[in-house]
């Protein structure tokens, strides 16, 4: 299978330049880049997808380098092969980290995205056609969705992060349940420069049910867009950092 990131490249520039111009994006990303950093806690309300200058900022920028993270860490870990019979992204955005897996997996493997945001759900949708990939995408919220069993896969990928307290311990013995039941877990957050006094309890959850955690790093050829609105915002995504816990059993 031919790699089809580039065609999906094209896609989206064509999808969401329609409308808007280059220094419109490279506004909307410095803003978004901002509320990451600096206002996190507003996230969980959405605030990422708030107008269509931030909409398009995300999908073309950050949906991307997601794609390129989340494929790495596949491929690193071995997660592809087997192939999974199916993909859960959990908290999808874009659709960007199950579409990962899936291409990474010779795109056989169909993908279901579950995401809050109505205008996520669509935009996964938009994004497994593209890749021409099986997907469907729902609106709900991901810690009550129903999860695969043996042969499965579920991707929760800069997501959890963003959850509150009690989402977050709603979600992990349901991850490490459906791991007891055969399912491949995968969670991708980024390397925190603030404190996520979360992440070392699923760790520990994680190891002590016979998986991993993995901090990564990996050069990456940036699309000509995304370094050009990377130099523009003034960020610098010329390096992916990452971290993971992985469980298949």
């Amino acid at each position: 299978m031919s790699d089809p990131f580039p065609s999906w490249m094209a896609a989206l520039e064509k999808r969401h330049l329609a409308r808007l111009t280059f220094p419109e994006v490279r506004r909307a990303l410095q803003a978004l880049s901002s509320l990451y950093v600096e206002r996190r806690g507003r996230l969980a309300r959405g605030a990422a997808f708030d107008g269509a200058g931030k909409r398009a900022a995300f999908a073309l920028f950050y949906g991307p380098l997601h794609f390129l993270a989340v494929r790495a860490v596949v491929e690193a870990l071995g997660a592809h092969q087997p192939p999974p019979t199916r993909i859960l992204d959990l908290g999808c955005g874009t659709g960007a980290a199950g579409a990962a897996w899936a291409a990474a997996a010779g795109g056989a493997p169909p993908v279901e995205g579950v995401d809050r945001s109505a205008w996520a759900a669509d935009e996964a949708r938009f994004t497994f056609a593209a890749l021409g990939l099986a997907g469907r995408s729902v609106r709900r919220g991901l810690e009550d969705a129903a999860l695969p069993g043996r042969g499965g896969a579920i991707v929760a990928a800069f997501t959890v992060n963003e959850l509150d307290v009690a989402g977050r311990e709603r979600l992990r013995p349901r991850l490490l349940e459906a791991a007891r039941a055969g399912a491949a877990v995968l969670v991708v957050e980024p390397i925190a420069r603030r404190s996520a006094p979360w992440w070392e309890g699923w760790a520990t959850a994680f190891r002590e049910a016979g998986g991993r955690a993995d901090e990564w790093r990996f050069p990456v050829q940036r699309p000509e867009l995304v370094a050009r609105l990377d130099r523009a915002a003034g960020l610098d995504h010329r390096e992916l950092t990452a971290r993971s816990l992985w469980l298949r059993r």
